[in-house]
């Protein structure tokens, strides 16, 4: 059984309200900070991710966006609630170990999206009328 295989287990998970970070250490002893922000425009939910490959909705002004409150969901993800009212992204416990080895490459990636669309990365979101999810009947 490889190391990857192995369902990972956070021993530690703070949120750091000051920082607007997570942190999260595992049981095979790597420790992440997680940014907020990082965590909100990466979320897992079909808001932001779309439903398939390029429909990912490029979010942005979400710098400031603070984690309010944070609920487990079962063993193996937490449910964040941002500051901005997004609260359906479950973050397994991969997913929050991917957030923080990749963040670098995470960043990198969100900074292409933002130039390659020419949206600043603080611009405000675009209303798409609230509660609209952008699905067509």
């Amino acid at each position: 059984m490889t190391a990857a295989m192995a369902q990972r287990h956070p021993t530690e998970l703070v949120v750091h309200q000051q920082s607007r970070v997570l942190e999260i250490a595992f049981d095979d002893g790597a420790r992440f900070r997680i940014p907020f922000e990082l965590m909100r425009v990466y979320s897992p939910s079909a808001e932001v991710q779309g439903h398939g490959p390029g429909q990912e909705v490029l979010q942005t002004g979400k710098r400031e966006v603070s984690i309010v409150a944070i609920e487990p969901v079962g063993h193996y993800a937490v449910k964040p609630t941002f500051s901005d009212g997004h609260d359906s992204g479950l973050f397994t416990w991969d997913y929050l170990y991917r957030l923080g080895s990749e963040e670098q490459a995470l960043w990198q990636r969100y900074e292409q999206r933002l130039a390659a669309a020419g949206r600043d990365r603080d611009a405000p979101m675009p209303e798409a009328g609230r509660g609209a999810c952008g699905h067509h009947h």
